[in-house]
């Protein structure tokens, strides 16, 4: 696996990748690599020829009083982990080739990024969809791959694809889970024993809240009860747990349509999210 830094370098690694006509799928990450991004590289395995990885921990997306300087960064691990699963290039700018006008040239997320996160982390969606264009014009990709556990970060990112008109296919891949059903996330690895084994109540909160919805149990009930889980849990604060539009994120107060379950709550000083989609009864 070539892991590369400079555009240059980058752009002649591509072209011999393009030969004959070959295609490339792009995983675009932050670093601090699991088992849920893994299974990113090997769906894009089967999807394309070849499969492009980058690491930047991008500083526009996090604000003022969140982890971006102790984000972990574990750059020979996360390399060894790509490479084992088939990576052939690892894309890793730092901030000056990423933004090197500065970050002030935003591309400006849709409402679709207004809510839930968004009204959580003003300008966090900004962020992403500012690094992600530009992921996209360095490696110019066929496709690129984005986790369902981030979900509304694969809806704005699609959305940011419709309104640029981006020839790029963007593929979701279903949230990867721990053996307790805790969605993995980098962000797991700040929590104490303690609050890991609590924080086993929000996946199962929100299943229970899935079924009760697709059973015909009132949208509004179905929520406030697996508030009321998060709570006893030790989740403070609940930022959201919500049913949405699965594609617009909307929100919804009856299960007419395909919904996403979604919610984000902090557990000590962890924040997490999942998510989980919810079908009416004649899907």
């Amino acid at each position: 696996m070539q892991i590369i830094r400079d555009q240059d370098a980058l752009n002649e690694a591509l072209g011999a990748l393009r030969e004959g006509g070959a295609t490339i799928a792009f995983v675009p990450t932050m670093g601090a690599l699991h088992a849920g991004h893994m299974a990113l590289v090997a769906e894009a395995r089967r999807r394309a020829d070849h499969v492009v990885a980058s690491i930047f921990v991008n500083p526009t997306q996090f604000g003022a009083d969140e982890d971006l300087a102790v984000y972990p960064r574990r750059e020979a691990t996360d390399a060894a982990m790509l490479e084992q699963e088939g990576c052939e290039i690892l894309w890793m700018p730092d901030v000056a080739t990423m933004y090197p006008d500065g970050p002030e040239a935003t591309v400006r997320a849709a409402a679709i990024g207004d809510t839930l996160e968004g009204a959580s982390r003003p300008g966090h969606f900004d962020g992403v969809a500012t690094v992600v264009a530009r992921l996209f014009e360095q490696v110019r990709p066929d496709l690129a791959l984005f986790g369902e556990k981030d979900y509304q970060q694969l809806a704005v990112i699609r959305q940011m694809v419709r309104d640029l008109g981006l020839e790029v296919e963007i593929v979701a891949v279903p949230t990867q889970r721990d053996v307790d059903g805790l969605a993995l996330s980098s962000r797991n690895a700040y929590l104490s024993e303690e609050e890991r084994r609590d924080a086993r109540i929000l996946p199962r909160a929100l299943g229970e809240a899935a079924q009760a919805i697709e059973g015909g149990a009132p949208v509004s009930e179905a929520l406030e009860r697996a508030r009321t889980r998060l709570a006893e849990a030790g989740f403070d604060p609940i930022d959201y747990v919500e049913l949405r539009d699965a594609e617009t994120l909307q929100p919804l107060e009856a299960l007419d349509r395909p919904a996403r379950l979604l919610a984000a709550a902090k557990l000590g000083r962890t924040r997490l999210i999942d998510n989980l989609p919810v079908a009416p009864a004649h899907q």
